[in-house]
């Protein structure tokens, strides 16, 4: 199955056949208070950085989140996402819990997008899938319900199917265009958690087919030698079905180990891509 998105001149398909899609999540303040605080005086200037460094790393995609408290979600998001465009044509996540500002950013953004995210819940679906049909865009679901994530892969998958029976059944969503987050918890809170995830990974793979992402850096929150956590588990979670995720891009440990996966995969022909890096490696390091 292949969920497609576009920018005003780039598409980019994930898929279980194709390269792994690497989502930049640094556009967004939640943890950077210096960021946040710029953003809050109306100073976008780090926006540009932030492109720069994540387009030069790699990135296939960039989410663009502005959930900071005192400010106008929706005009900044707008404001943003007109911005992010002006200086990168890869595609792009509307990244809001606010409807509100999910509909502003969708209304300035040229092309095919890709909403983060909804929930299982009634209400949540049905706030948020008519503005995902009504822009034909694409979204992230997660499969939870009334603020409980359930601790048995069997209950997500149960939720997901959920989901997916109402945004396509009942908002005309196209199945493919429904990308599963299936929730990324900190390992450091509960060793066990990953297995429940990569458990979930497989369940929605082997029963739905459906492309799947999540929050990469979850995994490894509070704990030492992230990068290292980051790089295992990202391996690991492309084998069981995992084919894209939102994660720092600026990490080589954690992109390397991808486009390692990518190529024991079988998602990286002749190997070429993998080839390339390391030739560029070279030739920057004048070897």
């Amino acid at each position: 199955m292949h969920t497609v998105l576009r920018s005003a001149t780039r598409e980019v398909v994930i898929g279980g056949d194709q390269p792994f899609c690497l989502i930049g999540e640094r556009l967004n303040p939640t943890g950077r208070k210096i960021f946040a605080e710029q953003l809050r005086r109306g100073d976008l200037s780090r926006i540009a950085v932030d492109v720069e460094e994540q387009v030069a790393a790699g990135a296939t995609m960039l989410d663009v989140n502005m959930g900071i408290p005192l400010v106008d979600e929706a005009e900044l998001l707008a404001t943003a996402v007109t911005m992010v465009q002006d200086l990168t044509d890869l595609p792009l996540v509307i990244d809001s819990s606010v409807v509100e500002a999910l509909e502003a950013g969708l209304a300035v953004y040229r092309g095919k997008a890709l909403v983060n995210s909804v929930t299982g819940e009634r209400e949540r679906l049905d706030a948020i899938l008519p503005i995902v049909a009504r822009h034909g865009a694409a979204v992230i679901a997660l499969p939870n319900e009334e603020d409980e994530i359930p601790d048995e892969p069997e209950r997500r998958l149960e939720i997901t199917r959920k989901i997916v029976d109402i945004a396509v059944g009942e908002y005309g969503i196209p199945v493919e265009d429904i990308v599963i987050d299936p929730l990324a918890m900190p390992v450091g809170a509960d060793t066990s958690l990953v297995r429940t995830t990569l458990r979930t990974i497989e369940l929605i793979h082997d029963e739905l087919g459906l492309n799947m992402t999540l929050g990469a850096s979850n995994v490894s929150f509070g704990m030492p030698g992230r990068a290292a956590l980051g790089a295992g588990f990202l391996a690991m979670a492309m084998h069981a079905g995992l084919t894209s995720a939102i994660m720092d891009v600026r990490s080589p440990q954690i992109v390397e180990a991808v486009k390692a996966a990518d190529l024991l995969l079988g998602n990286d022909d002749w190997g070429a891509a993998w080839i390339a890096r390391f030739r560029a490696a070279q030739a920057a390091a004048g070897t």
